[in-house]
């Protein structure tokens, strides 16, 4: 069974206290995709322009990561450049050209509407929605969004929230989309919004998974040396819904498993710039995290 996402394709240019990349491999859709291969066939829906190198799109297919599904638009590749203060938790966006992603308008290929499990990376509600709405046998859905389309999309947004089964937010975004200061009351009127789980990111204190039936919190993996968090929500996704449209299951512990997978494969996106620690690994290398990671939090 495949798994479907929608977001973004990018180049990011990223500054960080030690070190800098230009205009390497990035995007929402990218860093979900390389995170949750190891797991499943991953079938890609996005944009690139004209400037695009097929060895890129040569590398997705090396890791089963269908293709069919990304536009080859008149122009340039959507682009992205921020950069990190030492504490990480602090960055600052340097420029952001939408380039092709402006007028992006997902299309999902015929062969792959009958996926079941979906998810809608990072982006405009409205186009969430569109892709989604091309679905016709989706049974299992997450989304993810920013405070960006809380501001200036926000009805949209909730649209969006009551089509689909779990959001994935942060503390800033959980508060500014209820009004409500207490994280856990923030998660409960998310509920009442729309989905039946949210997961709350922490970054480098890990994240929480809160449902009617559900309430479970992870610290992230202890990893030696960051060298660019760049993706790591998104390949936390990756590593959470590749597990889940691996064993076609979305049971409350099978949930709570999802969600140590999701963090292993986050540290691994970490401990490099753009995808490139993400190539390096494998199931075998999350599986042993994944075992590191159940023992410190299992007593």
């Amino acid at each position: 069974m495949s798994l479907l996402v929608v977001g973004t394709i990018a180049f990011d240019s990223v500054e960080t206290p030690y070190d800098r990349r230009d205009e390497v491999l990035g995007g929402s859709a990218t860093h979900f995709a390389y995170a949750a291969s190891p797991f499943e066939a991953v079938r890609l829906v996005g944009v690139v322009g004209e400037d695009f190198p097929d060895k890129h799109l040569g590398e997705f297919r090396d890791r089963e990561i269908d293709c069919a599904g990304v536009e080859v638009a008149q122009g340039k590749t959507f682009r992205w450049g921020g950069r990190y203060e030492a504490d990480w938790n602090t960055r600052h966006t340097l420029f952001t050209d939408l380039n092709v992603l402006e007028t992006f308008d997902p299309k999902v290929p015929e062969q792959h509407k009958d996926t079941r499990f979906v998810f809608l990376a990072n982006g405009t509600p409205s186009v969430q929605m569109r892709a989604l709405e091309q679905c016709d046998k989706a049974e299992f859905v997450v989304a993810d969004t920013m405070n960006l389309w809380i501001d200036i999309a926000k009805e949209d947004l909730l649209a969006v929230l009551q089509r689909i089964d779990g959001v994935v937010l942060n503390d800033e975004e959980a508060r500014m989309l209820t009004g409500e200061t207490n994280l856990i009351r923030a998660a409960r009127a998310t509920l009442g919004l729309g989905p039946r789980f949210v997961i709350l990111k922490k970054g480098e204190h890990g994240a929480f998974l809160i449902g009617d039936d559900l309430h479970f919190a992870l610290p992230a993996y202890p990893v030696d040396e960051v060298l660019d968090p760049t993706g790591a929500g998104d390949s936390f996704a990756g590593g959470f819904m590749g597990y889940l449209a691996s064993v076609k299951n979305t049971q409350p512990h099978t949930l709570r498993r999802a969600m140590l997978y999701g963090t292993v494969t986050a540290s691994f996106c970490v401990e490099g710039f753009s995808v490139d620690a993400l190539a390096a690994s494998d199931r075998s290398a999350i599986e042993t995290r994944y075992n590191e990671l159940a023992s410190i939090v299992t007593l």
